[in-house]
């Protein structure tokens, strides 16, 4: 099983992440922390100027890398100066960590070295709800000196960004059993299969959204072979930044849960409305005031793709992502049932309490998707499980271009610097120019699958593969008449 993430605006920059699954895809709300950095399917880090070719073989334009465990759907999210991935404990990072555990690892950006790791057991008792070797799927957000994502347990957390380097223990979680130089420091810990009722099917995979003082979560609640063991439990739930108590909560899906629920929160001013917006496992899109958790709308998007109510209904994995009063977004369904035929949807604000279609693409155009789009200048990037990325006019829905991964693809496109990056199964990235006419500029293979989204920061990319981490910056120009790197 494996997961994805999603999309962010960051100035005139745009990253996108692998909510394939989460991670990623909303718009920066007013009053978003300015030191607030969200995965880069929903949040802000400037690009600068980031490289367009690199060679693993001679390491031009390689600044660093470093080894994450054997799977990787977590980040990378940069921040602080530290590169943060969420992964499993394949390739021990301590001797006397043993065995299957959700690992979240800390980097520093300079140069690759390993900082700390945050430890999470499997959740035994229930099975179906912690699969075996995925470690953490939850991208990270960070705000100031705090790092907040879900485990593989399903808890919500909130680490310091420090670890125990710095000596202290933040507390007031005080219970930690790992308080080494190389341990998370936890600062609080909500539990919500304990605490809610939850309980998450096959992964809990969401990626915290940081708005204000609140903290805004999935939480995978979900249905396992066509039953919903906990209708009544939360599928999103708002917490106290600085505690985590929970402030408010909402179980809209219910019972009509289709399946595993592993979308992200995101968030975006629509008809002049700030909303928080949740792409649930019902195949309903939701919005709430994020201060109080009143609904104020919702729009199914997962109505059967042929038309009619014959057909079976379409889920929802991709964050949505709201810009220029739209909101984006594609259904999909878990990546084992196949690609199938998908719907990327565009919805218009009618007022503050309702959307309606400015326009859908569907059919044999768009196959499903567990990906964010990208909206820049006009133009939606949108990437498919079937390994397609397109280029959409905003306004119109009409496709200007498509490229095809000839492989899967989970994660979510990055435009940045006038770039789109995007990483396949297969391990290839693709480099291609941003705008309305398409140009690959290279396509690059990691030697691994890709299931995350890039990052990049003051002109150096960050991109997790299945097993490695990579620090890519622009090598420099080869000598007159020399051959380019690929």
């Amino acid at each position: 099983m494996r997961l994805g993430r999603g999309v962010i605006v960051a100035g005139t920059a745009v990253l996108l992440g692998l909510s394939g699954w989460l991670a990623t895809g909303p718009g920066l709300a007013e009053d978003r922390p300015a030191d607030v950095v969200a995965p880069p399917t929903r949040g802000s880090s400037p690009g600068g100027r980031l490289p367009s070719r690199w060679d693993l073989k001679t390491g031009a334009g390689v600044k660093w890398t470093a080894d994450l465990g054997t799977e990787t759907y977590g980040g990378p999210v940069v921040a602080g100066e530290k590169v943060f991935v969420g992964t499993n404990n394949g390739k021990p990072r301590d001797p006397a960590v043993t065995g299957d555990k959700g690992i979240v690892m800390a980097f520093r950006a300079a140069d690759g070295a390993f900082l700390w790791q945050a430890v999470h057991d499997k959740r035994p008792q229930e099975q179906g709800s912690d699969w075996p070797q995925q470690g953490v799927c939850s991208t990270p957000a960070v705000a100031g000196d705090r790092l907040y994502y879900l485990s593989n347990r399903g808890e919500l957390v909130a680490a310091d960004t420090e670890g125990f380097l710095d000596g202290e223990n933040d507390g007031p979680f005080k219970s930690e059993t790992r308080t080494g130089k190389a341990d998370a420091d936890l600062v609080w810990v909500v539990d919500l299969p304990k605490t809610l009722g939850v309980r998450p099917a096959k992964m809990a995979a969401s990626s915290p959204l940081v708005l204000g003082d609140r903290v805004f979560t999935g939480t995978s609640n979900g249905a396992a072979s066509g039953k919903v063991a906990a209708p009544q439990a939360p599928s999103l739930v708002a917490v106290e930044r600085a505690t985590g108590k929970v402030i408010w909560s909402d179980a809209s899906p219910g019972a009509k849960l289709l399946d595993g629920q592993w979308s992200s929160p995101s968030a975006g001013k629509l008809g002049g409305v700030e909303a928080l917006i949740y792409p649930a496992g019902d195949g309903w899109v939701y919005a709430f005031d994020p201060a109080t958790g009143r609904k104020l709308w919702a729009f199914d998007a997962g109505a059967p793709v042929g038309g009619g109510t014959d057909g079976p209904r379409e889920s929802l994995i991709a964050a949505a992502r709201v810009a220029d009063d739209r909101l984006y977004v594609g259904v999909g369904q878990d990546p084992e049932m196949g690609a199938g035929k998908g719907r990327l949807w565009s919805l218009a604000p009618k007022g503050a309490s309702e959307v309606a279609p400015a326009w859908s693409l569907s059919g044999d155009a768009f196959s499903r998707t567990l990906s964010t789009v990208a909206v820049a200048d006009g133009l939606v990037y949108a990437a498919d499980l079937n390994g397609f990325l397109r280029c959409l006019d905003a306004a119109t829905g009409r496709v200007l271009w498509e490229h095809d991964s000839f492989a899967a693809v989970w994660g979510s496109p990055l435009v940045a610097d006038g770039k789109i990056y995007l990483g396949d199964e297969d391990g290839d990235i693709a480099v291609l120019r941003a705008g309305r006419t398409k140009q690959v500029l290279a396509e690059i293979n990691l030697g691994n699958a890709v299931y995350t989204t890039a990052a990049a920061r003051d002109g150096v990319l960050y991109l997790a593969s299945r097993n490695r981490l990579f620090a890519l910056s622009e090598p420099p120009a080869p000598p007159a008449g020399a051959p380019a790197g690929r």
